[in-house]
């Protein structure tokens, strides 16, 4: 996973300002979502040890009428048309009825203001509607995409990328003073696991993942440090 500032985010997107966690069709052949599971994140964000993750709708417009914390996560707005949270499940319902193919979503996580981390594209597979004690909320799968045959240890390792947890993402950062820890280029810089997950590593502390740039991340493969 490369870690990107909100400068190269828009570049890679071709100059798209992204601003709202959801953006359904802003791009030709996808989607783009914002994410965070930093503690004080407005949403509750989550991925799991598949590295499938579980992303929180968004809630009703911002109102002196109501305590947006307090109302249902809305799928149309006052004039019927479709919110973010409505174009999701649409898009799901029609998958699940053949009518397309799974919708194709670019993740961006962040870790800390400015800073980010590309997660790749995956598939919108689900939506539902869960209640957080207070009301009802919109939760969707979304299921990470791989561009090489799904076996071996590479594939163990680049799916236990996907779920390194958000703080350790950000302790790691912070810890190697968001430079490669073998060359100090703060260029390109990807998320590492010393031991390789398929040798027995963990994707859960941060004592076993590190910062690399790309040419000595690429440079390690699933080798040792």
């Amino acid at each position: 996973m490369k870690i990107i500032s909100y400068h190269q985010l828009t570049t890679q997107e071709g100059g798209l300002q992204v601003q709202k966690g959801m953006n359904f069709g802003v791009k030709k052949n996808y989607s783009i979502v914002l994410m965070s599971t930093a503690k004080n994140a407005p949403y509750v964000d989550e991925v799991f040890d598949d590295g499938v993750i579980e992303y929180e709708g968004h809630d009703a417009p911002k109102s002196t009428d109501y305590n947006k914390k307090m109302v249902d996560q809305p799928a149309y707005t006052k004039t019927g048309r479709l919110t973010e949270n409505g174009k999701f499940l649409k898009a799901v319902d029609d998958f699940k009825k053949f009518k397309r193919n799974a919708a194709k979503i670019q993740v961006y996580r962040k870790i800390k203001p400015g800073v980010w981390v590309d997660m790749g594209f995956y598939e919108l597979m689900d939506g539902y509607q869960r209640n957080d004690g207070n009301r009802n909320v919109f939760k969707f799968l979304l299921k990470p995409i791989f561009d090489f045959d799904s076996d071996g240890e590479d594939f163990q390792d680049i799916v236990h990328d996907r779920q390194i947890p958000g703080d350790v993402q950000r302790e790691v950062y912070e810890r190697d003073n968001g430079q490669c820890t073998q060359c100090g280029s703060t260029e390109n810089l990807h998320f590492d696991h010393i031991i390789p997950f398929s040798k027995g590593g963990s994707s859960k502390t941060a004592s076993n993942i590190q910062l690399l740039c790309a040419k000595h991340n690429l440079k390690k493969g699933a080798k040792f440090v």
